[in-house]
């Protein structure tokens, strides 16, 4: 299994929140793209999105991916960087 986990701390505004991001295959041939995310030492929301192929799946992880780096999430596990 892939991982992406971010982080992004901002102690003026008391701000915490990770994203983490995993690409898994399904049962059926199809790959999910796994994302949650929350206030650091929390649990956090989970939504799945799925694909037909892993291609589909790793280049939707890129896309949030560069989102959130945008918005100042650092890179503390990158596992899926190196495919995307």
């Amino acid at each position: 299994m892939n991982r992406i986990y971010q982080e992004r701390h901002d102690p003026d505004q008391n701000m915490h929140r990770f994203y983490q991001m995993f690409v898994s295959p399904g049962l059926f041939g199809d790959w999910s793209l796994v994302r949650e995310w929350g206030r650091v030492g929390s649990p956090g929301t989970v939504r799945k999105d799925w694909f037909d192929t892993e291609p589909e799946a790793l280049e939707a992880a890129g896309k949030v991916f560069d989102a959130k780096k945008k918005k100042g999430y650092r890179v503390l596990i990158e596992n899926l960087i190196s495919q995307l």
